[in-house]
């Protein structure tokens, strides 16, 4: 009976073995190098180049949340969650969230001042009394 119970369990853990390896997403955090219709080249927070596939089932998706006709640009940031096709050996991106680089000017880190600080004056000296 021992056996039969170990057997059915090493058979079950086997057929989900498989289903664990094909849904393995991975996420790709970066800026957008280059983009076209086939693939978006990203230059992630390491430093290191990776090239995603795209297709006519990719989702994109603005930092506003809109689904609308943004598409993302050269210089913006981006998290891109892709599949690996076991075929090709490429990723394939599912869903690309974007924030664009080109939206509003940037916020100033530090006001420079064009007349220098005035200077406040020192106190008066008075004279020590004499005795």
């Amino acid at each position: 009976m021992m056996w039969i119970r170990l057997l059915f369990t090493l058979a079950f853990l086997c057929m989900l073995t498989p289903g664990f390896a094909q849904s393995a997403d991975q996420h790709v955090l970066g800026t957008i190098m280059a983009i076209d219709k086939t693939h978006v080249e990203i230059k992630t927070t390491k430093g290191q180049s990776v090239i995603v596939r795209v297709d006519n089932k990719t989702r994109y998706k603005d930092e506003s949340g809109s689904k609308g006709m943004n598409m993302p640009e050269v210089g913006d940031r981006v998290v891109i969650k892709a599949s690996k096709e076991e075929k090709e050996k490429v990723l394939l991106a599912t869903n690309i969230h974007f924030s664009s680089a080109r939206r509003g000017a940037p916020a100033p880190i530090h006001q420079t001042l064009t007349q220098p600080a005035p200077v406040q004056p020192e106190p008066a000296q008075q004279p020590e009394p004499t005795q």
